[in-house]
C-alpha cells in the first residue's frame, strides 16, 4: 500500500476545493490509474501463485494497543519511502498514532461506520499537523497522507477488483451474493477515500483562511 499515490489524491481534493478543475482531474486520473495498476499486479501475482482474494472475506477487530503503534510505524515507513528527513518523521508518526486511536475509539465506542471514523481520524491528524507544517515548512499532502495511509481502504479496492474478475468469469450465472459484495466494497472504498480527503482538506482550508499569515508561509503541497 506504500505505492498508493496518496499525495496525488489529496492534492486533487485540494485543487477541487480551489476550483482548479483541470489540475484536479489530472491528478485524480493519475491516482486512479496507479491504483488500477496496483490491483492488476496483485491479482496477477495471486493467479500465478494459484491463489485468490475472496470477495467475502470478513475483517477482524484489532486491539487498540496493537493498532496504534502499528499505525505510527507505517506512517514513518511511508515518510522514509518519500525521503522525508529523519527528524521530521516524528510528526506523521505521532499524528498517525493519535488518528488511529480516534478511529478505533469512534468505531468501538460510538459504532460509527468505517467511512465516518476515517473522516474523524483525518480531522484529528490534520489538526495535529497543521501548526508543524507551517513552522517547519513541510508538504502537507505528504505528511498528512503518511499519517492516515494505514486507513486507506486497500482491502476493499482489491476485493472489488477480485470480485469484478469473478463476475466476468461467471458469465450469465452471477451469484447475487457476489454482486452485493462487489457493490458494498465499491461504495465503502469510495466513501472512505472521500472522508479521508475531506477530513484533511477542510481543516487545511480553514486554517489558511483563519490563521493570519498562514497562506503566505505555508509549505507547498
Amino acid at each position: 500500500m506504500v505505492l498508493v499515490p496518496g499525495p496525488h489524491i489529496l492534492n486533487g481534493a485540494f485543487d477541487l476545493l480551489a476550483l482548479r478543475i483541470p489540475l484536479a482531474a489530472s491528478r485524480l486520473a493519475f491516482a486512479v490509474l496507479v491504483l488500477f495498476a496496483i490491483g492488476v499486479g496483485l491479482l496477477a501475482g495471486l493467479a500465478l501463485a494459484g491463489g485468490e482474494l475472496p470477495a467475502f472475506e470478513p475483517g477482524r477487530s484489532v486491539a487498540v494497543w496493537v493498532d496504534v503503534p502499528a499505525a505510527a510505524i507505517v506512517a514513518m515507513c511511508y515518510g522514509v519511502f518519500y525521503s522525508m528527513p529523519v527528524r521530521m518523521l516524528v510528526w506523521p508518526a505521532a499524528a498517525g498514532a493519535v488518528a488511529h486511536a480516534a478511529h478505533w475509539w469512534a468505531m468501538a465506542t460510538f459504532g460509527l461506520s468505517a467511512a465516518t471514523a476515517t473522516g474523524v481520524a483525518a480531522l484529528v491528524a490534520a489538526t495535529i499537523l497543521l501548526p508543524a507544517v507551517r513552522r517547519y515548512r513541510l508538504p502537507f499532502a505528504g505528511v498528512g497522507f503518511a499519517s492516515v495511509v494505514s486507513l486507506l481502504p486497500g482491502v476493499f479496492v482489491f476485493r472489488l477488483m477480485s470480485g469484478a474478475v469473478q463476475i466476468a468469469a461467471a458469465g450469465s450465472d452471477i451469484p447475487p451474493r457476489l454482486l452485493d459484495a462487489v457493490l458494498a466494497d465499491a461504495v465503502t472504498a469510495f466513501a472512505i477515500v472521500l472522508a479521508m480527503a475531506l477530513g484533511l482538506a477542510i481543516p487545511k482550508q480553514l486554517y489558511e483562511t483563519l490563521s493570519p499569515g498562514a497562506s503566505g508561509g505555508r509549505a507547498p503541497t
